[in-house]
């Protein structure tokens, strides 16, 4: 059991390395022009290079101001197993995989900058999430290892891995209590605050830790002594899924429900059961930061999404949408403003806007990986109006597309434009007949 020096607890609460101000914008103009020809669809084999200019020599008025389709800008290529999760930290972009190892990518050149987690023996890398000056990563062996990120070392060192939960201290606290062990199976007991099975995802939310378990199981981790507060069995299978917004805790699981947990005076307690579908494994949650909406990925290539009603002490969802987004399942979603982003074992990516009606319409699809989309994520660049989208498959890269916020509109100027230039056309053909007849 690893233990926490006072210091490392202390530097801890610092901030997590700012965003510095050019990230809004992220992307150089000559990176952008390079891939300005090319389709969603592209397929690009190489990062962008050391040679790559200073993103302080693009003043903001600089920066690309996109109006067409989605670009394809690199490819990433440094896992040696499956791409399984990714996580926007600061001025990084974290990659996992399976082989148990994790990248920090420099943005926004998406150099690498470091890796780190390939010397633990804790199996394939599950899940991330990063909050004030740490990053925490579930693993295949039911731990979650805990990494300071320190604002000073710009070296293989920024991550310097301080805890892994639980923590010796409140695992020796326990381990002589027989009230602190519970029946993981027939004939096998474990200490409550230990997962019996792989952390599968992880979610931060109002200074605690939430991880989900294969186990069935939610626990509850005070982020400032790194303790656990509370185990819930949550659901009858895997839980494959959570995310936390504005005081509640929605879990999803193989068990095809989706809940929500809200936090009470001792205990979380359940609020509410969003969907009870048989036969639908629900993989991943994503809530929507301005409207609270819940989006759930379902096996059966649907996404659900419900809208929150009430307030906290009678709150109750509404079913908003219910589309068939692939052919397969849906494994990843992500979502930035109005934009809703979902990968899946099909390979594509969708690309959805919700409606002034609150129903999601499909605005594009993106091609290029060769394996199942297993994780993506999204970052909004304000002075170019658009975002950076991150995808992760199971062939082992992760890419790196450009959506214009102006897609959707792009999209009706396209259609305008060809209605308009096919009644030019008509109108010339008409006028040319009329000259003829004279």
């Amino acid at each position: 059991m690893m233990t926490m020096p006072d210091a490392d607890r202390a530097a801890m609460t610092a901030p997590l390395l700012p965003r510095p101000a050019y990230l809004t914008a992220s992307l150089s103009s000559s990176s952008f022009a390079s891939f300005n020809s090319s389709s969603s669809s592209s397929s690009t084999t190489s990062t962008t290079t050391s040679s790559s200019p200073s993103p302080h020599a693009f003043p903001p008025h600089a920066m690309p101001q996109p109006q067409g389709p989605c670009k394809a800008l690199a490819v990433l290529r440094d896992h040696a197993g499956s791409v399984s999760s990714l996580s926007l930290c600061g001025e990084f972009l974290l990659s996992a995989s399976t082989g148990g190892d994790i990248v920090a990518w420099q943005q926004p050149d998406l150099r690498r900058f470091a890796r780190f987690g390939h010397g633990e023996n804790g199996g394939s890398v599950k899940a991330l999430a990063a909050a004030g000056g740490r990053v925490f990563s579930a693993h295949q062996d039911g731990r979650v290892r805990v990494w300071r990120v320190s604002r000073r070392s710009r070296s293989e060192n920024a991550f310097k891995l301080v805890a892994a939960l639980p923590t010796a201290r409140d695992y020796l606290g326990r381990v002589f209590r027989q009230a602190s062990y519970v029946q993981t199976r027939r004939n096998h007991r474990r200490l409550w605050i230990e997962h019996a099975d792989s952390i599968s995802c992880l979610a931060v939310h109002d200074a605690v830790l939430y991880s989900g378990s294969w186990d069935r199981t939610l626990k509850v981790w005070r982020i400032a002594d790194l303790k656990c507060l509370e185990s819930i069995r949550a659901h009858d299978d895997a839980v494959n899924a959570v995310a936390a917004d504005a005081g509640v805790v929605y879990s999803a699981s193989a068990d095809g429900r989706v809940k929500a947990w809200e936090k009470g005076k001792a205990a979380h307690f359940l609020q509410g059961v969003l969907v009870a579908r048989d036969g639908v494994s629900w993989n991943a949650l994503a809530v929507s930061a301005a409207d609270r909406r819940v989006y759930a990925a379902g096996s059966d290539g649907h996404v659900a999404g419900w809208d929150r009603l009430g307030g906290r002490t009678a709150a109750r969802w509404s079913l908003a949408c219910d589309v068939k987004a692939h052919d397969m399942a849906v494994l990843s979603l992500c979502v930035v403003r109005d934009l809703l982003c979902t990968g899946s074992a099909d390979k594509t990516i969708g690309l959805w806007r919700r409606q002034s009606g609150g129903e999601l319409a499909k605005v594009g699809v993106v091609g290029g990986h060769e394996g199942p989309v297993k994780c993506i994520q999204a970052s909004w660049c304000r002075l170019s109006n658009g975002c950076m989208v991150y995808s992760g498959s199971l062939d082992k890269t992760i890419r790196v597309w450009w959506v214009p916020g102006a897609l959707q509109d792009g999209n009706d100027h396209q259609e305008q434009q060809q209605e308009k230039s096919f009644k030019d056309q008509n109108q010339n053909q008409n006028e040319k007949a009329s000259l003829f007849l004279r």
